[in-house]
């Protein structure tokens, strides 16, 4: 009982921050959940989490989509994420969670200081970010540090890249969860565990879209880099505890 509390609580506090930012759901639930079961035994189902997730803000973020650098974004993460997901099913992800942390401190970093591009990326590097965040979302299940550092480093804006980032999330967990059934992960515990952690995390959703409609969107980027920074010391924590 302890335990189904704990993670609804997990689910709860991380569906907020999904609402508010558009992305951290799946990085602080596997982290946090991560003490309770395997990865491989809950990211199946943090991915439908994140489907559902997804589908219900989609209605009121579709406006401000950046729809032009979707297309790149998708088709790199359609190639990388089967790869991903074999690591997921064969390989300790400890390495490629590290390398993935110090890429995120420093890309984060450097954002902090006012590092920015002066305008949207072209085709081949919008198709490297998407394949980057689709082998670390197919690996263990946190792709969007790739794709956040994408669109919060463009002249795209806070609501563009918060509401693109659902549209991507959309995409990739589709494709994640395809992956995930063809490698055998997908059974009758994986849906029993979403469909009881769905109620927290609809209502999470809702409060946490809530309150970015209030917020002031310079305070949305300072939030914006310090869950980034968050996350990148979380998942690097966690690579050093696995390899000792």
């Amino acid at each position: 009982m302890l335990v189904t509390a704990f993670a609804i609580l997990v689910i709860f506090l991380a569906a907020i921050v999904r609402g508010f930012s558009g992305f951290g759901f799946s990085m602080l639930a596997i982290t946090a959940l991560s003490l309770l079961y395997p990865p491989a035994e809950i990211v199946p189902s943090i991915f439908m989490l994140e489907l559902a997730a997804s589908l219900n803000l989609l209605p009121s973020i579709w406006k401000d989509i950046h729809w032009h650098s979707l297309g790149p974004l998708t088709l790199g993460c359609l190639i990388a994420t089967p790869i991903g997901v074999w690591f997921l099913a064969h390989i300790a992800p400890a390495p490629m969670q590290l390398a993935l942390a110090v890429f995120v401190l420093i890309a984060t970093a450097l954002l902090a200081i006012g590092h920015q591009f002066k305008r949207m990326p072209g085709p081949v590097a919008s198709t490297l970010a998407g394949a980057a965040s689709g082998l670390s979302n197919g690996a263990f299940g946190i792709g969007g540090p790739p794709v956040i550092l994408f669109y919060f480093s463009s002249p795209a804006g806070a609501a563009a890249g918060r509401a693109s980032l659902t549209a991507f999330f959309l995409a990739t967990d589709v494709i994640g969860l395809s992956n995930q059934f063809v490698q055998g992960l997908i059974n009758w515990n994986t849906a029993y565990r979403a469909g009881l952690w769905l109620p927290p995390l609809l209502i999470g959703v809702w409060v946490g879209a809530r309150s970015f409609k209030s917020v002031d969107q310079a305070l949305f980027r300072k939030a914006v880099l310090a869950l980034l920074a968050l996350m990148a010391v979380a998942i690097g924590v966690e690579a050093l505890l696995s390899l000792q």
